[in-house]
C-alpha cells in the first residue's frame, strides 16, 4: 500500500478529520436521541457512544491543527489516541448491537421500579400506555403505576384500577386501557441500541485509515526533511 506524496496525504488527513467532527456530532445525537426515548431506562453503554463521540470530536480537532501545521507531536498523540478510540468505540458499538430482547426488558423493568412517579407519568403520556407489564395496579410497590389519567376512557365514574392508580381489590371496573408501556417502549429501545451501534460499529473502521493516513503524513515530512 502506497503512502503517495506528503501534500497529497496530508490533505487527505485534513479531509478526514473534517470528516470526523461531522461524524462525532452524529454519534453524538443519534445516541442522546436513543437515551431521550427511553426515558425511563438508563442504557449506560448508549452513553458510551456519547462519550466516543465527544472523543472522537477533539482528537479530530487535534488531527486537523497537527495535519495543517504538519506538527509531528500532535500527529503522534493523534495516531495514538485514535487507535485506542477505534477499541473503544468497536466494543461499545458490538455491546450495543449484542443486547438481546430479554437483557433489555430486564434493563427497563430496572429502570421503571427505580422511576418516581413523574417519570412514569411522563412515559405513560408520552407512549399512550398504562403500567410496565401489567396495566393494572398491583400490590407489589415497585411495580405499581400512577393512574393513566391520559386516556379520556378513564372519566371520573370509571372505578378501574389502572384510572384511580388504588391496588386491584376484584370490585373495581375493567380497565380500558389494553397497551402497557413495555410494549411501546421494547421498540425504541431495539431501535435506538441498533441504530447507535451500527452507526458507531460502521464509523469505528474508518479510525483505522485515520491512523494509518497520520503515519503515513508523519512518514513523509520525515522523508521530505531528510531530502533536502
Amino acid at each position: 500500500m502506497v503512502c503517495g506524496g506528503f501534500s497529497c496525504s496530508k490533505n487527505a488527513l485534513a479531509s478526514l478529520n473534517i470528516l470526523y467532527i461531522l461524524v462525532s456530532f452524529i454519534l453524538i445525537g443519534v445516541a442522546a436521541y436513543a437515551k431521550a426515548i427511553a426515558i425511563v431506562t438508563e442504557i449506560k453503554i448508549i452513553g458510551g457512544v456519547i462519550a466516543c463521540g465527544v472523543f472522537l470530536l477533539l482528537i479530530a480537532i487535534i488531527g486537523l491543527v497537527g495535519a495543517i501545521k504538519h506538527h509531528q507531536v500532535l500527529l503522534f498523540f493523534y495516531m495514538i489516541v485514535l487507535f485506542l478510540l477505534f477499541l473503544m468505540q468497536f466494543a461499545i458499538a458490538c455491546a450495543c448491537l449484542a443486547v438481546n430482547d430479554q437483557q433489555q426488558k430486564d434493563i427497563a423493568k430496572t429502570g421503571w421500579r427505580l422511576a418516581g412517579d413523574k417519570a412514569k407519568i411522563k412515559v405513560q403520556d408520552t407512549f399512550h400506555c398504562c403500567g410496565f407489564e401489567d396495566v393494572n395496579v398491583s400490590n407489589d410497590t415497585s411495580t405499581r403505576h400512577p393512574p393513566c389519567t391520559w386516556s379520556s376512557k378513564c372519566n371520573k365514574g370509571n372505578t378501574a384500577s389502572c384510572c384511580t392508580g388504588n391496588p386491584v381489590t376484584g370490585q373495581e371496573d375493567t380497565c380500558p386501557i389494553n397497551t402497557t408501556c413495555w410494549v411501546q417502549l421494547h421498540d425504541n429501545i431495539s431501535r435506538g441500541l441498533k441504530i447507535s451501534g451500527g452507526i458507531g460499529l460502521f464509523f469505528s473502521f474508518t479510525e483505522i485509515f485515520g491512523v494509518w493516513l497520520s503515519i503515513c503524513t508523519r512518514k513523509r515530512r520525515f522523508q521530505d526533511k531528510h531530502r533536502h
